[in-house]
């Protein structure tokens, strides 16, 4: 028995077909890598022939500033000194110098003329003794009531039973103020202390005269401090 073949079951059928398309493809394939290659080296051969180019450049000339010649200094003309020669014979005027001490006019001093001497001034002059003292108003009685009546035993010389008379001397000014009271015999740093603010709050005294006119005067004063029996 034969075994027959279909039509669609025969393979060999289409063979030269597909054969004739693979080689096409193939060439077609081919063709294209082949113009591919020559533009990338045409492409590359123009690069590599740019870097031969040569760019001109333009040349921008430099202006140099002109040198200015600065002329020398004229010459200082010397003046030749013209010395005049006079004859012998010929007249010269005769110049006379005069001296400045020759012109100097002299003051006779005369023995008549009074020569006036300025007393001493006597503002700030401290006097010992005037013609007329100074005076506490009222008089010394009134001097001894003031003391007595003004002044603060301290407590610490009555406790330790410490007494005296301590003399203080102060200046009485021309408007009978007292200033400058210092002790000049102590007895006991409080007393002496005591002593000396007593006299600085005395009131004005009747200022000492000399010669009619008010003067500073210095006067002295015991302050006597004694404790009671």
């Amino acid at each position: 028995m034969e075994v027959k073949k279909s039509k669609s079951a025969n393979l060999e059928r289409g063979k030269g077909t597909w054969v004739l398309m693979g080689l096409v493809a193939v060439l077609a394939i081919l063709y294209v890598a082949f113009e591919w290659t020559q533009h990338e080296k045409k492409f590359n051969d123009d690069i590599l022939n740019a870097g031969d180019i040569t760019i001109e450049e333009e040349v921008i000339p430099i202006t140099m500033p002109e040198k200015k010649t600065v002329p020398p200094p004229p010459q200082a003309v010397t003046q030749a000194e013209v010395l005049n020669i006079v004859e012998d014979d010929a007249d010269i005027e005769e110049t006379t110098l005069v001296s400045a001490e020759d012109q100097t006019e002299y003051v006779e001093i005369s023995d008549d003329v009074p020569i006036v001497v300025e007393d001493i001034e006597e503002e700030q002059q401290i006097f010992q003794v005037v013609e007329n003292m100074p005076e506490f108003p009222g008089g010394t009685a009134a001097l001894m009531a003031y003391l007595r009546k003004n002044i603060k035993y301290p407590t610490i010389c009555q406790e330790q039973g410490i007494q005296g008379r301590v003399v203080v001397q102060f200046v009485v000014n021309k408007d009978g103020s007292i200033v400058d009271p210092e002790v000049i015999k102590p007895v006991n740093p409080y007393l002496d202390k005591e002593a000396l603010r007593v006299i600085s709050t005395m009131p004005k005294w009747k200022p000492g005269e000399q010669r009619g006119k008010p003067v500073r005067v210095k006067f002295t004063v015991p302050v006597q401090f004694k404790l009671s029996n």
